[in-house]
């Protein structure tokens, strides 16, 4: 646990060396993208593809439609977003850490997929207004301060064209889980603690970004569970008038 504890800690938010600038931001930036998909693939009980899969259900995705994968990481949910819009769609992905951006960009190219990787911060993404269909986030947004989940929930917003979607996949409160919830995370307990050690700041879920995106210009916001232990969803659509 403590060798573990030591390789996962650096989570940080100055520069890291790597092929690309690492750009500043307050947000924890993890860079160990060797052993992500390694760790990703046990906190999840090997269920990481169920898990991806059910996002871009929740999602909708529709073929020819234009998505960005907000904190990317090696790109496993981009990968899955750019094979559902099929050719006639266009999918973008940013992570903060160059070194997430490096192995995502190697592993697309290695499945013949076309998705644009860059590195970038979710409050300051470098797209035009109206640029997006879809805005997907998953397992990132508990990495932010309060401040900056608005400004990168308002950067997403200035993004997204009208009617356009984000969906969040973020930690739930533990006392909003149902008592089905409750009893499996009981029962996988020692990955489900773990989840929690390695993550800081979870004193918020993800049922506090309601107010904040309703803020910043989403409607139809809609909050639930996913039956993936702790984990919540959040979607909302930008007007359309």
């Amino acid at each position: 646990m403590l060798l573990l504890k030591k390789h996962l800690g650096t989570q940080r938010s100055s520069k890291e060396r790597g092929d690309e600038s690492a750009p500043q931001t307050k947000g924890r930036t993890i860079t160990w993208a060797w052993l992500y998909d390694y760790v990703v693939g046990f906190l999840s009980l090997g269920r990481e593809q169920a898990m991806r899969r059910m996002t871009v259900d929740l999602a909708q995705l529709q073929p020819g439609e234009s998505v960005l994968d907000v904190g990317c990481g090696t790109g496993a949910l981009t990968r899955l977003a750019r094979e559902r819009v099929g050719e006639s769609g266009k999918v973008y992905g940013i992570d903060a850490a160059p070194q997430m951006i490096a192995v995502a960009r190697r592993k697309a190219a290695r499945h013949n997929l076309e998705i644009d990787f860059q590195v970038g911060v979710i409050e300051q993404l470098a797209f035009p207004d109206d640029s997006f269909d879809v805005v997907l986030s998953s397992l990132m947004m508990h990495h932010l301060p309060e401040e900056l989940k608005r400004q990168g929930l308002a950067e997403i917003a200035r993004v997204l064209k009208p009617g356009g979607r984000l969906l969040v996949l973020d930690f739930m409160h533990q006392q909003t889980q149902s008592n089905q919830s409750k009893r499996h995370m009981q029962q996988r307990g020692s990955h489900a603690f773990l989840a929690l050690l390695l993550h800081a700041g979870l004193e918020r879920g993800i049922e506090d970004l309601s107010p904040v995106m309703k803020e910043v210009g989403f409607s139809q916001i809609e909050i639930g569970e996913t039956g993936f232990r702790t984990l919540g969803f959040a979607l909302g659509r930008i007007s359309t008038g």
